[in-house]
């Protein structure tokens, strides 16, 4: 920015220094002079094309045609760095022949402007002159010079800022700029405004010390920025020579897709609870030489959440890296699944899972290390209680590392991760432990007849950009318990007692004194076939599949109604459960009973036939299986040594004979 200041002061007052001769030299002449001096000072090509007009009194003043100043050698732009259509530059002149310097107006006609920096670091606006080194020369016109400027007017202008390095390529239009500098040690105001990205950018600010300023040392500074509905404003001190800042800032930032298209991404507004109608932010702000900026004393306000802390914000290679130490009271996080959950949705009643998309852009803007302290957190389908986490954000793959979550009752630990590298994905190794099931299972699914507290441990991944289709792409496994509780809505004795399926609704109920098993999960189905069941009147074991995407069911608890003291013996009638999770339908497999005893009948015929045959068998033929042996085997290895005994008969008496 020094080097711009510079050249635009020094291009102004040589301009105006080659006027004072211009009655005696034609305004081509003038022209050339000036692009002359200007190659001389700066090392680059300077060309003012078209008439130049003059005037002498009581305004010494120049207007010139085009005028365009080259570009670095090595710019790939294909752009000169400035055009304008044209310049009006006038000084008092009455001031001017008193030794002061009071320009009363510059004035810029649709210019453009191109700021490029290459891959290895080199910046265009760093220009090289007559001095040593390449340093503009102690004599360039203007600097150092006490001036005021009662008013630079840009009109029309346009901006590109290139980036090689970072692959970024900006461009701001229809820049209009107004510039005042009443007094060279005294303060300054600007306002300009501009479009980026079809977003209306909008700039004022009143600073101290202007001639402090242009050196880039830091002064007193106000200012106010907006891009569409977002808006911020600063207050304190700022420079830029090393870029440096610290002041109050106070921002709305609800216009998120504004901000993104002005900077030349494409992101989408948040989810509610992050942002998505509401955003604001506020605390002290400290900008450091390396591009860092810090947010101490941080209120953060998104939607109907309040978190405060601190935040730091520091340049990354390929994209920002935010660390942060935040804390809040409840936390409403239900956007983020797309909907409100199975319970709000009318849980067993709804058709399915929130089918709305969830959009995790965001995680591919920055990277993150924020610790986060909150009372709740409610994520919509799941809510819970204290919680004490630590997130990381790495190239769009998120990382909860659950440090402490109060959750039903009970707590929940472990790793579940978002990752929105190219898609989005869900999955996690996690700990439950004491949960309550029956409002976990309520949040979850809108079902609440299983009464108990339990124990999860579950490793899971899932792929999709809704819950519908996380939900059905499910795979993992894991393992559970419950402890003491009942069954709502179900009489499973009942049932077996009577054999009649109709020990079900409102006031019937299963007590139990422990439920456990282990379970896989593939496609979006749960499969499992160890399930042990212990109930005061009842043991059962259980096998089948639970469909959590499809919300279904197709399990089998085969019961022993009713045992002796020993758990053995009572009434065995396999349940079967099938239908939907919300109108689930019950019967006694009693075909299964029926295809079990006559395959039970099958085998004990079988058995008796086998051991008719072998007693058949020892008595007649004296084969007789030995333990673990087929009675085919017997028989072979009986008539092996049936042969073997005959054959030694016959060679005994052969050699008897002779």
């Amino acid at each position: 920015m020094r080097w711009l200041l510079r050249i635009a002061t020094g291009l102004a007052v040589l301009v105006i220094a080659v006027v004072a001769v211009i009655s005696l030299i034609p305004s081509e002449r003038v022209a050339a002079l000036a692009a002359s001096e200007f190659q001389r000072l700066f090392g680059r090509e300077l060309q003012i094309t078209g008439e130049v007009k003059t005037r002498l009194w009581p305004v010494l003043g120049v207007e010139t045609g085009p005028v365009t100043i080259a570009n670095a050698d090595w710019s790939d732009a294909d752009a000169p760095m400035f055009t304008a259509e044209k310049l009006v530059i006038g000084v008092n002149a009455a001031s001017l022949l008193g030794g002061a310097v009071q320009i009363e107006t510059i004035e810029v006609t649709r210019p453009a402007l191109v700021l490029e920096q290459a891959r290895d670091g080199r910046q265009n606006w760093v220009f090289g002159g007559g001095g040593s080194g390449g340093e503009v020369t102690t004599d360039t016109p203007g600097v150092g010079t006490p001036y005021t400027l009662e008013q630079l007017l840009v009109t029309g202008g346009s901006l590109r800022v290139i980036d090689w390095r970072k692959k970024t390529d900006v461009t701001y239009d229809g820049i209009d700029l107004t510039l005042r500098v009443p007094d060279y040690s005294g303060p300054f105001t600007v306002q300009a405004s501009g479009i980026a990205g079809g977003q209306r950018v909008s700039l004022t600010a009143e600073g101290g010390l202007w001639s402090a300023f242009t050196e880039g040392r830091v002064v007193p500074l106000t200012a106010k920025a907006g891009v569409g509905r977002a808006t911020a404003d600063f207050s304190g001190s700022a420079g830029w020579q090393p870029m440096a800042a610290e002041g109050e800032l106070t921002a709305d930032l609800s216009d998120i897709p504004a901000l993104a298209a002005a900077l030349g991404s494409d992101v989408t507004a948040p989810p509610r609870g992050m942002g998505a109608e509401n955003l604001k932010v506020s605390g002290k702000l400290t900008l450091t030489a390396n591009g860092t900026a810090a947010l101490t004393g941080a209120t953060i306000v998104a939607d109907g959440n309040t978190l405060t802390g601190n935040l730091e914000l520091s340049p990354g290679e390929a994209r920002p890296k935010l660390s942060a130490q935040l804390s809040t009271g409840a936390l409403s996080l239900a956007g983020l699944s797309g909907g409100e959950g199975g319970g709000a949705d009318g849980g067993m009643q709804a058709e399915g899972w929130p089918t709305g998309v969830m959009d995790v852009s965001a995680l591919g803007t920055v990277d993150a290390a924020v610790a986060l302290v909150a009372g709740s957190i409610d994520l919509g389908v799941v809510k819970f209680g204290e919680t004490q986490l630590m997130l990381t954000v790495d190239r769009a793959r998120a990382v909860f590392d659950i440090r402490r979550m109060a959750a039903y009752g009970g707590s929940v630990a472990g790793e579940f991760v978002v990752n929105g590298r190219g898609g989005l994905s869900v999955g996690g190794k996690l700990t439950l432990a004491n949960l309550g099931i029956q409002p976990l299972m309520q949040d979850l699914a809108g079902w609440d007849r299983l009464v108990s507290t339990g124990n999860l441990t579950l490793s899971f991944l899932g792929v999709g950009n809704s819950v519908d289709a996380i939900m059905k792409s499910l795979k993992g496994e894991g393992n559970f318990s419950l402890g003491k509780g009942e069954l709502r809505g179900l009489d499973i004795a009942g049932m077996l007692r009577t054999l009649d399926t109709s020990f079900v609704g409102e006031g019937q109920k299963t007590i139990f004194d422990g439920v456990a098993g282990s379970f896989a999960i593939a496609d979006g189905v749960l499969s499992n076939s160890d399930l042990k069941f212990v109930a005061p009147y009842l043991t059962a074991t259980g096998a089948g599949k639970v469909g959590l995407g499809a919300r279904n069911l197709d399990y089998r608890i085969r019961p022993t109604a009713f045992p002796g003291e020993d758990g053995t013996g009572g009434v065995m009638v396999p349940l079967w459960i099938t239908g939907s999770w919300a109108k689930p339908t019950y019967r006694l497999d009693l075909e299964s009973i029926a295809r079990e005893k006559m395959e039970a009948e099958a085998k004990a015929a079988e058995a008796r036939a086998k051991a008719e045959l072998e007693a058949k068998l020892k008595e007649e033929a004296g084969i007789e299986a030995r333990p673990g042996e087929s009675l085919e085997d017997a028989a072979k290895r009986r008539a092996e040594e049936v042969l073997t005994e005959e054959a030694a008969k016959l060679l005994e008496g052969i050699l008897g004979g002779n």
